[in-house]
């Protein structure tokens, strides 16, 4: 059955709470995402229509704009094309994108090549707003030019300077918005594909905003104060730090955008590791980012996935094997063979059950059994025993071989008093015949290489389930031998008496059986059963 994966709670699936939650309706993801776009399309542009207007007419050395030669350009072509590029951007990039998210849009599966073109809308959509800044810049250098060639250089540096600014930070907006869509398509694949745009483009846009773009501007500056030597120091000066300005802002802005988009992954699995270092397995992350962080995303939910199966597993094995002899097994190096220890052990056996399997359906035997070994099981381990095997409607217990015990013999003494006890209690429609005894036995792993398991071999355990086989036909079919009660604590033995000595089958000595005192147990009276308390081992 799976189990369900969670983000950890302090940390936003997504990385931001402005982008919603992972499993938002279809609908309203698109209309977040389209609202997102056009904010991010207006904003973008407009810080870059407001860098150009003061760098034209503040900053960039020459000849002022504002002349009346001039004023179709600035109060109508400018203004216009302004607003119709906005419009056409925002139509384009709005088609483009209901286009390839169309998949999600319609709620179904992405298709590898939607997968694609998911991850790559952001640079798209860069192209579509390159190619409008790209127009704006030929158009009006070349319209600004003819009034004064020197405005083909001013015109010219400062559109491509404020486009590329332009660019980038809508890239940026642009990834940002898109993260649910991408989230959603990663989600559908096994992995992110190779042929992406990876943190190095990233690093890329940042130095050329910072550092690129403003030391050519300075350059070409420089080279133009040189060409026209009629510009004093101050002239210089002045383009100079406004362009040292503007790059120290749109530079940090910038940086403060690719920083975000970088740790917000790194956010996510940080916060999922911590949760896994407290035991929560079940912590997983949003896989949201296209590039080598998205990688990193989907390796911690592989490696919790696999933390998972191992816990599973692990799981399994205990409840296959005990807890004991699973955690022994993990701690070492498992070999083959034993080694000779002193313990005590526990052999408790249904009476009856070939009767009982007759007499009731299936389903019936199975629910009474699994009632049956719950007490047994949930005894053993409360006083300190391990479950060494199952035999059928049997179960044996060893005392003192895998956990170091004060007194083994003591213990399981106890868990034979308290299981009678419990049993007749709660489990009424059957009952059990219970052997003790004790002594030297070898404990270890017995078989072959290929498969062995881990088991207690000796003469305590013939004792045990030849004393099981002698309580059935006992009236309390609980008894332990001499053996068992000589290692025991005074304070265990004082609740057992003796009821004399009897020759085991196929042992050949006499054994010295004892039962619980009956004062120390509560009454079997109207016990109901499948069978009759009185059926003999041979019956079974």
């Amino acid at each position: 059955m799976s189990r369900p994966m969670r983000q950890p709670d302090h940390i936003p699936a997504l990385g931001a709470r402005i982008l919603g939650p992972e499993d938002e309706p279809p609908r309203r993801r698109r209309l977040r995402i389209q609202l997102l776009l056009t904010v991010m399309l207006l904003t973008t542009n407009a810080i870059a229509v407001a860098i150009a207007a003061a760098m034209i007419t503040a900053v960039v050395p020459g000849p002022t704009v504002f002349v009346p030669a001039l004023r179709l350009e600035n109060f109508v072509l400018v203004p216009v094309y302004v607003l119709v590029a906005f419009v056409i951007g925002l139509v384009w990039i709005t088609r483009m994108a209901l286009r390839d998210l169309r998949w999600a849009i319609l709620d179904r599966p992405p298709e590898r090549g939607d997968l694609r073109a998911t991850l790559s809308l952001p640079w798209r959509m860069t192209g579509v707003q390159a190619a409008l800044w790209a127009i704006a810049t030929v158009l009006f250098t070349l319209l600004y030019g003819r009034s004064d060639p020197i405005l083909y250089f001013m015109v010219g540096f400062t559109l491509v300077f404020a486009g590329t600014i332009s660019c980038t930070l809508g890239y940026l907006f642009a990834e940002f918005s898109l993260r649910p869509a991408a989230a959603q398509a990663l989600a559908a694949s096994s992995s992110i594909p190779r042929s992406r745009t990876g943190v190095t483009a990233r690093i890329v846009l940042s130095w050329m905003i910072g550092s690129g773009i403003p030391v050519a501007g300075t350059m070409i500056i420089a080279v133009f104060g040189l060409t026209y030597g009629d510009y004093t120091a101050a002239d210089m000066a002045v383009p100079m730090l406004a362009l040292g300005g503007t790059t120290l802002l749109v530079g940090l802005l910038t940086t403060r955008l690719i920083a975000a988009a970088t740790l917000a992954p790194v956010r996510t699995v940080r916060a999922a590791m911590a949760t896994v270092e407290t035991g929560d397995l079940d912590a997983d992350v949003v896989v949201f980012d296209g590039t080598e962080l998205g990688d990193l995303q989907s390796g911690f939910n592989r490696m919790a996935a696999g933390l998972r199966e191992r816990e599973h597993i692990r799981d399994l094995f205990g409840r296959h094997v005990g807890t004991e002899v699973a955690q022994a097994a993990m701690d070492s190096d498992v070999e083959l063979g034993g080694s000779v220890v002193e313990v005590a052990v526990l052999f408790v056996d249904i009476i009856g059950s070939t009767a009982m399997a007759m007499e009731a359906s299936p389903t019936e035997v199975v629910e009474v059994l699994n009632r049956f070994f719950a007490v047994v099981v949930d005894e053993i381990h409360a006083h300190g025993g391990t479950v060494d095997k199952f035999q059928g409607d049997a179960a044996l217990a060893v005392f003192g071989a895998l956990r170091p015990l004060d007194d083994p013999a003591g213990a399981a003494l106890a868990t034979a008093r308290t299981m009678h006890a419990r049993l007749t209690a709660e489990v009424p429609q059957i009952r059990a015949g219970i052997g003790i005894s004790a002594g030297p036995a070898v404990a270890g792993n017995i078989g072959a290489h290929s498969r062995y398991e881990y088991t207690v071999i000796g003469d305590p355990v013939n004792e045990a389930a030849r004393l099981s086989e002698r309580a059935k036909e006992h009236p309390l079919p609980v008894l332990a031998s001499g053996s068992v009660y000589a290692r025991a604590q005074a304070a265990e033995q004082r609740r057992w008496t003796d009821v004399g000595a009897v020759e085991l089958r196929g042992r050949g000595v006499p054994t010295v059986l004892l039962t619980p005192v009956e004062s120390t147990l509560p009454s079997s009276a109207g016990q109901q059963s499948f069978i009759s308390s009185q059926t003999t081992p041979e019956q079974a």
